[in-house]
């Protein structure tokens, strides 16, 4: 993942604190109250990842079977997949059967809206491949996780009317989480409280990216009580340093699931992709020490 990636001279110089609480996340959880059984979600973007053979997938795994691996070590995906053509229903079906038939405990597919929707149409006209779209990730059933919008870098807040339609017209029952990337949702507060509070009415979620290069995506909004996390590390020569971004992910996420947050999912993230099984398992075992999560830990090959 490029997004937010800048040189390894810099990140030294990087602020990797987390911001205060947003105004519309002090509103979401107000009055709340520790859930008994909140949910936590841990996964990475892709499971076709060779260099993950002989890490945690067996030695000779061939790359069709790649899916029926990762679902044994994590309980969800945030499916890029999908994002690059409209899904077709047999091929959901067969992504469906492989987690049916080898996680171990729950599975959620997590799609991210196809490109000819957010970045071709950007949202307008979408109609029928909407329905194409909805269509194809039906055939998930109970493995469906909330849906990901992700819009480019150049769709900013006068496209806010355009957001809000689109996401008036998507079932009321979907669960959604949107990512928006131009500056100007952010930086300037007469376009962010408005954005946030058209989500929480609409009860859609905010996605938080928390990468190196763009801080400002690092909003602490949520719109609804529930959290999805884009967490981008910056690889094995950095590890101290991601690992202590996850700790204070920890310490956050504690204060949020006292005042009630229900869902967790958090998605990691490398620049080479090859070390994120190791700081994903980093994650579940903080997860599981600290917040009170059952997640599984990963299992390397030869550890």
């Amino acid at each position: 993942m490029d997004f937010g990636k800048v040189a390894a001279e810099e990140i030294g110089r990087i602020d990797f604190s987390l911001p205060a609480d947003g105004q519309q996340t002090v509103h979401t959880l107000s009055g709340g109250k520790a859930k008994n059984t909140p949910e936590f979600y841990v996964g990475c973007a892709k499971w076709g990842r060779k260099e993950w053979v002989n890490m945690i997938y067996p030695a000779k795994t061939k790359e069709a079977n790649f899916l029926d691996e990762y679902v044994k070590h994590f309980n969800a995906i945030e499916l890029n997949a999908v994002f690059y053509s409209l899904p077709k229903p047999e091929q959901i079906r067969k992504w469906k059967e492989k987690a049916m038939l080898n996680a171990r405990n729950g599975f959620v597919f997590c799609p991210k809206f196809s490109q000819t929707i957010t970045h071709m149409k950007r949202l307008k006209g979408a109609e029928e491949a909407t329905e194409v779209f909805l269509s194809g990730i039906s055939e998930f059933g109970a493995y469906l996780g909330p849906c990901f919008l992700q819009m480019g870098d150049n769709f900013g807040p006068k496209n806010k009317e355009v957001l809000q339609n689109y996401l008036e017209y998507l079932p009321q029952d979907l669960a959604v989480f949107v990512e928006l990337r131009n500056p100007e949702w952010f930086t300037i507060e007469s376009n962010r409280k408005p954005l946030f509070e058209m989500l929480a009415r609409l009860n859609k979620g905010a996605a938080i990216t928390d990468t190196s290069g763009r801080r400002d995506v690092l909003h602490m909004e949520l719109t609804v009580p529930e959290v999805f996390i884009r967490f981008v590390g910056n690889g094995a020569a950095f590890k101290a340093s991601d690992e202590a971004r996850i700790d204070e992910w920890v310490k956050r996420l504690k204060i949020w699931l006292n005042q009630g947050l229900e869902k967790v999912y958090f998605f990691l993230h490398q620049h080479d992709e090859k070390d994120t099984p190791i700081l994903a398992n980093y994650t579940i075992k903080a997860f599981n020490k600290h917040l009170g999560s059952q997640l599984q830990e990963i299992k390397f090959l030869g550890g």
